[in-house]
């Protein structure tokens, strides 16, 4: 009982953080919505229909849980706020661990986010899954 409440208050933290990257350039939407959609999944299926239903959004979910894929939107976004991030960061920033540290999370991410389709496949053969004639 007390681990779907944690699961419910960082599923809620992960909405904020969110939202204030819908309008924070640097802030991520899409990861915090992926980890609140997998938090409610964990301590409430009626808030995990909620935000894997929700018009804004679900489709980003749906489209990363059924066939792995990040936008193309998305994935420029992401490298951006790599690419500004670690750019400020050697104009403003004497440390060269944190540099070196940002380097080294940025770069297996970056290849990650990369190797992810950018859209769902137009056709999934009916022995996976597909339905005959809709394409998925």
């Amino acid at each position: 009982m007390q681990a779907s409440y944690l699961y419910l208050a960082l599923g809620w933290l992960s909405v904020g953080l969110g939202i204030v990257g819908a309008f924070l350039p640097i802030l991520p939407t899409t990861p915090f919505m992926l980890l609140a959609a997998w938090l409610f999944s964990k301590g409430s299926p009626r808030l995990h229909a909620w935000i894997y239903n929700h018009p804004h959004f679900g489709p980003s979910i749906r489209h990363w849980t059924e066939h792995g894929v990040i936008n193309r939107r998305a994935k420029i976004m992401a490298m951006s706020a790599f690419v500004v991030v670690i750019a400020a960061s050697l104009i403003f920033v004497e440390n060269r661990w944190i540099i070196t540290t940002q380097l080294l999370v940025a770069i297996p991410v970056s290849c990650f986010i990369l190797s992810r389709p950018s859209r769902i496949p137009a056709s999934i053969p009916v022995a996976q899954g597909g339905e005959p004639g809709t394409g998925v």
